[in-house]
């Protein structure tokens, strides 16, 4: 392909993401409200403040945006992943479309995992206002927490695709892995305590860290099992 033709893929693959994007985000602003409710569901009926005209209509298109990007992963996904698929090797095909399928089930599984931490994290972080100050809890300052929270548990669950990958690509190893174990461990338990605001500070981040561990550990199993598929196919070539 020429430059041209180039510049005209990746407009029509860009096209068909921004209107994958578009129908999902118009569909979730019809029912914005009801998802409204379920992100304040864990609030234990915080009662949200808005404090300009046009927030009620930005508040709305906040949330189906979100929803909109979200859940339309898999289209714009594919699409970066056809613009970008004739530039591979065999090899790095073969990693790629497993995990853009297995990315989106657990960056889901992420969010659930968060929605299910926010009730207790938003009682704890009220706790803490002091006496003096009244807590006013105005609608974007909610929604922005309570998105980059989810979006965080949801990111933080695709530790494993990123290190298959990796081993496939033949850039990491198990044995790696394997014997980096106590910095992975610290690293994952950092990134704990920085998506808990809380004040304890070992047993909410050692919630979130106990299947960000279990993701590791199943990365390394998956990862020997790379290896020895890669090693029996050597094997049989040598022979």
């Amino acid at each position: 392909m020429t430059f041209v033709d180039h510049l005209e893929e990746l407009r029509r693959r860009i096209l068909i993401s921004a209107l994958a994007i578009l129908i999902v985000t118009a569909v979730a602003l019809i029912f914005s409200n009801n998802i409204l409710s379920v992100l304040l569901a864990p609030s234990g009926g915080l009662r949200l403040k808005a404090f300009g005209l046009m927030d009620g209509f930005m508040i709305k298109f906040r949330i189906a945006f979100y929803i909109g990007i979200a859940a339309a992963f898999p289209i714009w996904g594919y699409q970066l992943y056809r613009f970008i698929v004739p530039g591979l090797l065999d090899r790095e095909r073969r990693a790629l479309l497993p995990g853009l399928a297995a990315s989106s089930f657990l960056f889901a599984l992420g969010v659930v995992f968060g929605y299910f931490l926010l009730g207790e994290m938003i009682r704890v972080l009220i706790t803490l206002f002091p006496p003096q100050v009244d807590f006013l809890p105005a609608a974007d300052d909610y929604i922005s927490f309570v998105v980059f929270f989810l979006l965080a548990c949801g990111i933080a669950f695709q530790l494993p695709i990123l290190l298959t990958i990796l081993v496939e690509l033949r850039i990491l190893s198990t044995d790696v892995m394997r014997k980096q174990r106590r910095i992975a461990y610290f690293v994952l338990f950092v990134f704990a305590e920085v998506v808990t605001p809380v004040t304890d500070p070992i047993v909410a981040p050692g919630i979130v860290m106990v299947p960000l561990v279990i993701l590791y550990e199943a990365s390394i199993w998956v990862g020997r099992r790379i290896e020895a598929r890669r090693m029996k196919t050597s094997e049989e070539i040598v022979s």
